[in-house]
């Protein structure tokens, strides 16, 4: 294999073969088949992931909000489902008091605009020990938007997080709330974008190609995106591109027969 020189700087390294165009797309059709293979296992996952056993929380568990006290049903936000990450952000964690742990403060960054987890009517919370004062100094330094609590009792022992980040997910039934599933470790690195978190959820992204239990609330794709500051609205769709959203695949036909027909 070719060795190449990185330009302005010392250091060599194997790459690998530099071949011809019919090559590249042959070697990328293989590996293409394996992705597809991931993704399909993938998806397979999170269906035995909707039908995995809840646990009934028995205990009541309290914390600190910008509203005062709120209750572990109030972070629903009224919504159905509820995810909290257990971030590290209190005296004693590297960073303490101008940030919070590297890693949750990274896991932070990734995490994409909340609008799309709630019009599926999911709620994404970040928990820690810190001080309200504190969460809110933080927040506004790094831009973060999501809601954001102080832990009061053993929430996070109860939970599996305090010792280690990790994110839990819960449903509920009016006051009867679920705890349904748990990650943490690299599990957590994938979390971030709206599909990583629905995914999580004990009713999954809700669209109809899902292999979910009968009853479980779903819609077509594409119809419920939207974008971020308009799922309030009730914009009527353009009938331009109504086909693009029933079926992409006919649509691009349709649109390359009528270029070539122009």
């Amino acid at each position: 294999m070719p060795i190449v020189n990185i330009q302005n700087a010392e250091l060599a390294f194997n790459t690998p073969p530099v071949v011809s165009l019919l090559e590249w797309k042959e070697a990328h059709k293989e590996l293409l088949a394996k992705e597809k293979a991931l993704t399909r296992s993938r998806d397979a996952l999170a269906a035995e992931r909707r039908r995995k056993p809840w646990m009934l929380v028995e205990k009541r568990y309290e914390f600190d909000g910008l509203n005062g006290r709120a209750s572990l049903l109030d972070l629903f936000e009224g919504r159905r489902q509820l995810i909290i990450y257990r971030a590290f952000f209190e005296p004693g964690v590297f960073g303490w008091p101008d940030h919070a742990c590297r890693g949750c403060s990274l896991g932070a960054d990734q995490v994409a605009h909340l609008s799309h987890l709630n019009a599926r009517d999911t709620t994404l919370a970040y928990a820690s020990r810190a001080p309200q004062e504190a969460i809110v100094r933080l927040k506004d330094r790094m831009g973060w938007k999501m809601p954001w609590y102080t832990i009061t009792d053993e929430f996070d022992v109860d939970f599996d997080v305090d010792q280690w980040h990790g994110h839990n997910v819960f449903i509920h039934d009016g006051d009867r709330i679920f705890r349904t599933y748990f990650i943490n470790n690299r599990g957590d690195e994938a979390m971030g974008t709206t599909w990583s978190y629905l995914d999580l959820t004990p009713l999954g992204r809700q669209e109809t190609w899902e292999d979910s239990p009968e009853g479980y609330p779903q819609t077509a794709p594409y119809k419920w995106w939207n974008w971020h500051d308009n799922y309030n609205s009730q914009a009527s769709q353009d009938p331009k591109w109504i086909d693009i959203i029933d079926d992409p695949l006919e649509a691009a036909r349709k649109r390359n027969e009528q270029a070539q027909a122009g």
